[in-house]
């Protein structure tokens, strides 16, 4: 019981000395000689004065392993995913062909653009058109962030979402 005693004792006086540290730091008004401060306070370690030093930083203080690094992708690739990944800089449109004849769209239908992307009607549109070949499609994205399909040739855009 007593040894318990003293080690919370032990570990109860180096967080006072580091709360008196960053304090110390807290108090400079020179932005520079602020940051020299706090990289001068040792994380996760005794204080030199309370007589205890650690060997080593405590696992849940050490740095992260940096990720391995992803073979990079453009922002047109990644044109419509971003719910799925971190946010980063944003394109507000993409512009392809339609593979094939194209007659028109549906709820829930699939179109399948030249540059490989698919993407699905998510709103309860559709439109019969007149059959065309390859036409020219863009997807946008506007204020909001809902993405919408403009098709050549029409004036009808559904609001659509990537599978693909």
């Amino acid at each position: 019981m007593m040894k318990a005693l003293y080690l919370l004792l032990l570990v109860s006086g180096s967080a006072l000395a580091d709360d008196a540290a960053l304090l110390k730091c807290r108090s400079m008004s020179d932005a520079s000689a602020r940051l020299a401060c706090y990289d001068a306070i040792p994380a996760g370690q005794a204080a030199a004065s309370q007589g205890a030093a650690r060997s080593a930083v405590p696992p849940m203080l050490a740095p992260a392993p940096a990720p391995a690094a992803a073979p990079a992708r453009t922002a047109a690739q990644d044109f419509g995913f971003e719910a799925k990944k971190e946010k980063k800089a944003e394109e507000n449109s993409v512009e392809s062909s339609i593979v094939g004849t194209f007659r028109g769209w549906g709820p829930g239908a699939q179109i399948t653009l030249a540059n490989g992307q698919v993407w699905r009607v998510i709103d309860g549109s559709s439109a019969d058109l007149t059959p065309m070949d390859n036409p020219k499609a863009k997807v946008v994205r506007n204020f909001f962030g809902t993405l919408f399909m403009e098709i050549q040739g029409t004036n009808h855009s559904p609001k659509v979402r990537r599978v693909k």
